[in-house]
Order: structure tokens, then sequence, then C-alpha cells
């Protein structure tokens, strides 16, 4: 089976190519570097003749709200006007897991444009809704910090290895398309201050975590369970206390 994944040279797509290939298919990373540009439609063409499935697990390059918008926005449109051409079969996206309770977040608005416009394209498809990354909690720390001051909700959070993440995302370009959503976390729950602050710690970092309840995420403010998943979620077996990278 030929899968073409779009941001198949980043951190999730270097991984859902090598897992495929490894099992017998012939995935296709396609990536700007790779000569395929999602936004101009150069190489789309080219990538996806004979291919099965389509897997888009790329990002926009810039978060600010207007540029996120249209990034996911006119890449999406792009893909789908040359997977019908194509004939491709089944598209598989990656997205974000309570991406319609973020919506003061210009990132999350994106998101949720992006889910939307697959589910009216007329092309199969599987959405892949992960928690966020084990790798992202910096990330994460970073948004939040003003001085050395961490300010975060507390509120709960379920962490998932971009491993895990990878593998569900391998499972659903090979499977049936089930024209709705997947999800997937990590096998544990925390609270994200708590979280946050011990990750630091673990790190040396010196910045000082405070919980705060107004405190927003990306923009928005977080319930106690936003970013939880439901409970048919696929629970992943990496451990966030045994991941190698928070020991290093």
């Amino acid at each position: 089976m030929k899968v073409v994944v779009i941001g198949g040279t980043g951190l999730i797509g270097s991984k859902v190519v090598a897992r495929l290939n490894d099992h017998g298919h012939h995935a296709v990373p396609a990536a700007p570097s790779t000569g395929v540009n999602t936004l101009t439609g150069e190489g789309l063409a080219e990538v996806l003749e004979g291919a099965q499935v389509v897997v888009d697990v790329s990002n926009s390059p810039s978060f600010a709200d207007d540029a996120v918008m249209e990034f996911f926005r006119t890449s999406t449109t792009n893909l789908h006007k040359a997977e019908a051409e194509a004939g491709v079969a089944h598209h598989v996206a990656l997205s974000v897991v309570g991406t319609e309770h973020l919506q003061e977040s210009g990132y999350f608005r994106a998101k949720q444009a992006q889910e939307e416009l697959i589910k009216a394209s007329g092309i199969p498809y599987s959405i892949v809704r992960a928690t966020q990354f084990f790798e992202f909690m910096k990330g994460i720390a970073d948004e939040a910090t003003d001085g050395d001051t961490v300010r975060l909700a507390p509120v709960g959070i379920r962490p998932v290895h971009s491993d895990d993440v990878a593998a569900a995302v391998g499972r659903a370009a090979v499977g049936t398309p089930v024209n709705g959503r997947v999800e997937v976390a990590g096998p544990d729950t925390f609270q994200l201050d708590e979280l946050i602050r011990e990750t630091l710690a673990a790190k040396n970092d010196p910045r000082t975590v405070v919980a705060d309840p107004r405190a927003r995420y990306f923009g928005a403010v977080l319930g106690e369970t936003t970013l939880l998943p439901g409970p048919d979620a696929q629970i992943a077996g990496t451990r966030f206390t045994d991941w190698p990278a928070r020991q290093s």
C-alpha cells in the first residue's frame, strides 16, 4: 500500500513513515524539503500518483491567528483537490483532544476548521486526536511564562509519547476509514501545573510554577476535563515517569 505522509519529515511524520515501511507498506514522506508544498500545491500531483492513503501530520510554521488559519485551510483544500484527482481512498489527519472546547485559541480554531473541511470533502477519512505529547511539556511551560513565573490552570492532563501517537496514526492509515474521530492518550492523568512543575524541576529549570484557575492555555480558558480524552480513547502504554528524555 502506498501511503503519502504530509509532514513526513517532522517529529510524528518521520515515525509514521518508519513504522509503515517496517510493516511492508510504501510510505513516502512529503514536505517542502522533499519538493512537496501543500500551500502552493507544488509536487502534490506527482507524489500522490498511485497512493491509496494520505496521512496529514503537518503543522503551521506560524501560530499567529491569521497565519495558522490560512495554513490549515489552504493546505487541506489543496490536499483534497489533489487527492480527488489521484483517486485517494482514505485521508488520515492528526488533531488534538479537546479542540472544540479551545476555540478562544487561534490555533485550535484553525484545527477545528481543518477538521470541518475534512468532514465535508467527500473523501473517506479518519481523524486521530491525541493528547499533548511528552515532548511538548517545555512548550507549554514556555507559552505560560511571564518573567520567571509559569501560570497554569490546575486541570487534568493525560500526556502521550510521540511514538505511541505515531503508532495510532499508522494503525488508522492501514485500517478502514472511520469517517469520524479516534482518540489516543497516555496511561496516566496528572494535574497540569504539577506536571510542569515536576518537569522543570527535573531539568533544574528555576522558573516558579503557579496554579491559577484563570490562566489561559494558548489563549483559551481550561475546564477541569478540557484536555482529557473521552472514555473510548486508545490508551497508550508509555508512562511519562518512564520516558528516558525526562530523566536526561
